[in-house]
């Protein structure tokens, strides 16, 4: 790549080749101008205008607050659903299982999609926490901003299980217990 200085200096042979065939007063007049043009390009920098900063509150920071009550919601109406299997008071320091569950919502608040998204394989918790999941639908309807292109939206909902097998849900849960009893 040439240098500017080198790339300037061969426009300005190129420039006075071409006027060469005018007279003198007019050639030298344009070599001039040529020089003066590209001494002030070479010392030069161009900087285009700047945009004005526009700052747009994310999508996803509006959302969150929604998205956060949805999932009170949500929790609220699978503990009303599911009275008996509700943990009320402290966990125990050391749970039984956690159970993760993937779930998905459509614009009416069926569950159209469950599945356990993370488990230590307790087979009895895990099928507690799908069934107390289908017990509560439909669920709330979720605002229609938070759905996707198809009208549903994915939640994860995590079951926190004591050893009697009751649960809560992490939405609400209280702090455990600090000790093993």
């Amino acid at each position: 790549m040439l240098s500017r200085a080198r790339h300037l200096r061969r426009f300005t042979e190129r420039f006075a080749s071409r006027v060469c065939a005018c007279p003198s007063h007019v050639r030298g007049a344009a070599l001039t101008t040529t020089a003066l043009l590209a001494l002030a390009v070479t010392g030069c920098t161009f900087t285009l205008p700047q945009r004005p900063v526009v700052v747009e509150t994310p999508v996803a920071a509006i959302n969150s607050a929604t998205l956060d009550q949805y999932r009170s919601a949500v929790a609220q109406r699978i503990v009303e659903r599911n009275p008996s299997y509700v943990l009320r008071g402290t966990p125990q320091a050391m749970l039984r299982s956690l159970v993760v569950v993937s779930f998905t919502v459509d614009s009416n608040g069926q569950v159209v999609q469950s599945a356990v998204y993370r488990t230590n394989g307790d087979d009895e918790a895990e099928s507690t926490a799908l069934a107390t999941l289908r017990r509560a639908a439909p669920l709330p309807q979720p605002p229609g901003k938070l759905l996707n292109s198809r009208g549903q939206l994915e939640l994860f909902e995590d079951w926190l299980f004591n050893d009697d097998g009751k649960f809560q849900l992490r939405t609400f849960a209280s702090p455990q217990a600090q000790t093993i009893n």
